[in-house]
């Protein structure tokens, strides 16, 4: 049994379960390519020479590179804010406020992972005017991921992070390039606001368009793309000509817990062999 890495944040739909699974769906490559790296579980699980790990939070790409780049500077700096005399709601505030009004990305990135441990499920999200507003968490005793963060800088001496769109993820691909995509998910119902994930952003038309994106580039580039996201009539209507395949999961997305049921992810393998049909 191989080890498995978790990711130094707490990341809703984070991957960190299903890797196993989903790491045999992934095609071979010399580069994996993800425009939604999220808290990196499959970056953390995978063996590819080389990353180019995308997200449009530019905060979390600002914390990678300063993880990559100085971990022992930012561990010192950070495991400092995990003490009894910060766990509690006015310190919380105080941070976020300090967050919200900081432009310097050191104290962003050590500001982050506490609002990540120390706010409520680990969300993260942003107001209109770019202000985090995830309320405090309450948690007993917030864990402070050392190990985690120390393995994350030595695997992301493989990896380039940029802060770009999915599209201009997908524009910097090239042969030899694997894409996996772990896009905000589609919702289970019409009703259902998935504002939890998304933020406001991620709509119908994007997933539209993310899966013409991904069975152009993988017809006219060859570079196969992997998507992720829940199964059902809709995505399977969404990736049509992709090959597919289901991995069964237990998510707890709901509030309620009689509506707990298991939602099926699928993966949507976009390769040259698919059949190209629009």
């Amino acid at each position: 049994m191989i080890k498995k890495h978790r990711a130094f944040l707490k990341w809703a739909g984070g991957k960190y379960k299903l890797v196993d699974e989903l790491a045999k769906h992934l095609p071979d490559g010399n580069r994996l390519i993800e425009p939604f790296v999220g808290a990196g579980s499959v970056f953390l699980n995978t063996d590819y020479k080389q990353y180019l790990l995308c997200d449009i939070n530019q905060d979390l790409i600002n914390l990678y590179e300063i993880v990559k780049q100085q971990p022992d500077v930012y561990i010192k700096a950070a495991k400092a804010m995990f003490v009894d005399e910060m766990n509690n709601k006015d310190a919380y505030y105080r941070v976020r406020a300090e967050f919200n009004l900081s432009r310097d990305p050191f104290t962003r990135s050590v500001y982050f992972l506490y609002m990540n441990r120390h706010g409520f499920n680990g969300l993260c999200r942003y107001n209109r005017k770019g202000g985090f507003n995830v309320p405090f968490g309450s948690y007993k005793k917030p864990y402070f991921p050392e190990a985690e963060i120390r393995y994350f800088s030595l695997k992301a001496q493989q990896a380039t992070f940029k802060c770009v769109s999915y599209e201009q993820a997908f524009g910097l691909a090239k042969n030899g390039d694997v894409i996996y995509c772990d896009p905000p998910y589609a919702p289970l119902s019409t009703t259902a606001s998935f504002t939890t994930y998304a933020g406001p952003g991620f709509s119908l038309d994007d997933q539209a368009l993310l899966a013409r994106h991904s069975r152009h580039i993988a017809h006219e580039r060859d570079v196969p793309v992997l998507i992720s996201n829940h199964d059902i009539p809709l995505t399977r209507e969404l990736y049509r000509g992709a090959s597919f395949s289901t991995i069964s999961v237990q998510r707890n997305i709901s509030q309620k817990g009689s509506s707990r049921n298991k939602v099926d992810e699928i993966m949507a393998l976009y390769d040259h062999h698919y059949r190209h049909d629009d």
